[in-house]
């Protein structure tokens, strides 16, 4: 009897301390009282003591970190790679455009940046999205002092409605794990997902109106008159060798707050001079790391690149990897040039990685000790009977929360192949619980267990709290009106 008792307490225990481990880390970050990397460290290796597997934190750590590499590989020689087309100057026409369309208007910049991040996002990559994004988009918020976090949550969202693309990982992991084919999935699902997009960008124009009531609309030569002393600060791209720029004195500001968003601010530990990073004013178009009669060869690679990502021709950490080396031989022949750029990146490579390995322990702790598997478990059963044959809405609300706490891997996998079987007993289609299961991707991309968004947060300099405050509840609402269109559509 005592054992029976034991067995039934051991995982409601494990439940209890694994929703109590990602609330301490959310609370502490949100409340800027750990940095993320120390909290992504501490917080699951002192819930591994408490549930009483500290001698297996070593194996469970480097699980996470067996699992993780590739993807910290991955981001590494991503970030050289656009890096590196940024300071040759691949994407200065796009800046130009984006400069030329937007007019100094903040509602205009913010909604640029939706669309501009749903087009790139047709990769299938967030890394790469946001990198783009925020290269091209940063020095409008910085130079008209708007809300950082508006950027990053704008770009959020439109790359989580982007991330069911087939080629994305959810729509395959789902096809996967119910055995059925991905296009049968996706396809239906469109309509739902384009009211999705067109709610992200609805939302980006509300929170553009807002921005421009705070700060007015000035024209960019307005802008400029304002900025009377130049001085030398250091950038990370675009930058000489040396890593100086001439740049103007006046955006030295920090980002506005904004209504209901929360200046981007600077990362911990981050100087606050004026020498800073976030005098960043836009990339110099005399800067002699350009490379114009380089152009088409470097365009062609970066679309042959994407192209080979889509084929899936190689792994992506492979690609990207080969993809760096060519691009810093072709580009920059001599190698103390190639160490300069190399150096100009160091800093968001160390930064992205560490973050990256570091939530390879808060995902190892959370599958190597179960509390995962016993909080999805949990979730399930404690569904009514009587919700059976609405259980393609009950994994669209679910798919909230879960993704947002759990790998995709771990919902996809591990979940939902129990509710679609929970489903299949009161009729429902396992292909209406896959696209079901979809409907949370919006917020899924704003998760801590995703090293896309690090790349986010970091490019941008927003605290990864102030990200998650502002960003949580617009992602939900996205995700329930995806949910609320399928429905209506018949799709879900």
């Amino acid at each position: 009897m005592g054992c029976s008792r034991a067995n039934v307490r051991y995982p409601l225990m494990l439940t209890i301390l694994g929703f109590a481990m990602i609330a301490t880390f959310l609370v502490l970050i949100m409340m800027k009282k750990m940095s993320p990397i120390a909290a992504l460290v501490l917080i699951p290796a002192l819930f591994c003591v408490f549930v009483g597997k500290g001698a297996k934190l070593g194996d469970y750590v480097l699980d996470g970190v067996t699992d993780l590499a590739p993807t910290a590989a991955m981001l590494m020689f991503a970030i050289v790679y656009f890096g590196v087309m940024i300071d040759v100057g691949l994407f200065d026409p796009i800046v130009r455009g984006i400069l030329k369309f937007c007019k100094a208007d903040p509602m205009r910049i913010v909604v640029g940046t939706a669309v501009l991040a749903a087009i790139v996002s047709l990769d299938g990559d967030g890394s790469t999205t946001f990198m783009i994004t925020v290269s091209a988009m940063y020095p409008l918020y910085k130079r008209l002092k708007m809300s950082l976090v508006v950027m990053t949550g704008v770009a959020a969202m439109a790359n989580g409605v982007m991330n069911t693309l087939p080629w994305g990982g959810p729509t395959a992991r789902a096809a996967t794990a119910l055995k059925l084919d991905a296009s049968d999935i996706f396809v239906p699902m469109i309509p739902a997902l384009l009211v999705g997009l067109l709610f992200v960008f609805i939302l980006s124009y509300v929170l553009g109106v807002r921005e421009r009531r705070r700060l007015g609309v000035l024209t960019l030569d307005e802008v400029l008159e304002e900025e009377k002393e130049t001085e030398t600060v250091l950038v990370g791209s675009g930058a000489s060798g040396d890593g100086k720029v001439s740049m103007r004195k006046g955006a030295a500001a920090a980002a506005g707050s904004g209504t209901d968003a929360p200046a981007g601010g600077t990362p911990s530990g981050a100087s606050t001079d004026s020498g800073d990073d976030d005098t960043f004013q836009g990339l110099d178009p005399n800067r002699p790391t350009l490379r114009p009669k380089l152009y088409w060869f470097n365009a062609l690679l970066t679309v042959g690149l994407l192209t080979a990502m889509i084929m899936e021709w190689l792994p992506i950490p492979v690609l990207f990897l080969i993809g760096a080396a060519l691009v810093l031989s072709v580009n920059f022949p001599h190698i103390p040039d190639q160490k300069a750029r190399l150096a100009a990146h160091a800093d968001n490579v160390l930064n992205v990685s560490g973050m990256v390995f570091a939530a390879a322990v808060f995902t190892g702790v959370l599958q190597g000790t179960g509390m995962v598997d016993h909080m999805a478990k949990w979730m399930v059963d404690v569904i009514p009977a009587s919700m059976g044959p609405h259980m393609a809405l009950v994994t669209g609300v679910l798919s909230l929360p879960l993704t947002y706490f759990m790998s995709n891997d771990g919902f996809y996998f591990g979940v939902l192949p129990v509710l679609a079987e929970a489903g299949a007993a009161h009729g429902v289609t396992p292909l209406e619980m896959a696209r079901a299961s979809l409907v949370g991707q919006p917020l899924h991309m704003s998760s801590p267990l995703v090293p896309a968004v690090y790349v986010l947060v970091g490019m941008a300099k927003v605290e990864f709290g102030d990200h998650t405050k502002f960003v949580v509840k617009w992602a939900a609402l996205t995700c329930l009106v995806i949910l609320g269109a399928g429905m209506l559509f018949g799709i879900i």
